[in-house]
């Protein structure tokens, strides 16, 4: 199963450079022997860390592919999606991949280290304590928008980038969100990823961007 998601991906993703694919490639047995130490992924979905976690972090870039020298932070990182997964596709941006729970960020830690990522720095860190400033802000449903928004705006920079959108959170989201979306409803973008991914997960699932 695990090969075929991953086939799946790169035919989603065919400009991979052959180190893109290893890393990638790399990341099923990384996770698998993480998670049975520490338990970063449902044990239930650790089968589907491809197709529910990898790519799913990817969908990101279906809103936004980021310039080089962009700085991006990803709030609630977990086990480190979608830092990892966008760390690979974008190795000459840089990601601060954050959460609050130690053994967490000793699992990023030790996957960034294996796959020898040279653009990611991990810490064990809430968003209210983080005073760096960055580009945008990546997150994966870790609360509700407006928390994110609220939480984040002072660290996103205000000063024009080269990017195709303005300086921002860019968060992956599911289920309904007419309600969540209300307060941004005049700024905020949307994407549903079942038009770009096939498989039935994606059918709920949406890319939310909100100019900061």
């Amino acid at each position: 199963m695990e090969n075929t998601q991953l086939t799946k991906i790169f035919s989603y993703f065919p400009d991979l450079s052959d180190e893109q694919r290893s890393q990638l490639s790399a990341l099923g047995e990384l996770y698998t022997d993480w998670n049975a130490k520490i338990n970063v992924i449902s044990r239930k979905d650790i089968d589907n860390l491809y197709q529910h976690h990898v790519l799913h972090s990817l969908g990101i870039t279906k809103m936004l592919n980021f310039m080089d020298d962009s700085n991006v932070l990803d709030i609630g990182t977990g086990g480190g999606f979608p830092g990892i997964p966008l760390a690979i596709l974008f190795p000459k941006v840089h990601f601060s991949l954050i959460d609050g729970t130690a053994k967490k960020i000793r699992v990023v830690q030790a996957v960034v280290d294996a796959l020898g990522l040279k653009n990611v720095d991990a810490a064990q860190q809430r968003m209210e304590e983080e005073k760096r400033m960055f580009d945008f802000a990546v997150s994966r449903a870790v609360m509700p928008l407006s928390e994110l928004v609220k939480g984040v705006k002072k660290n996103i920079l205000r000063q024009p980038q080269h990017n195709a959108l303005p300086n921002g959170l860019i968060c992956l989201k599911g289920g309904e969100l007419n309600e969540e979306l209300k307060p941004f409803v005049r700024q905020a973008l949307t994407l549903s990823l079942s038009d770009y991914f096939a498989e039935e997960y994606y059918i709920t699932k949406r890319v939310v961007y909100v100019p900061l």
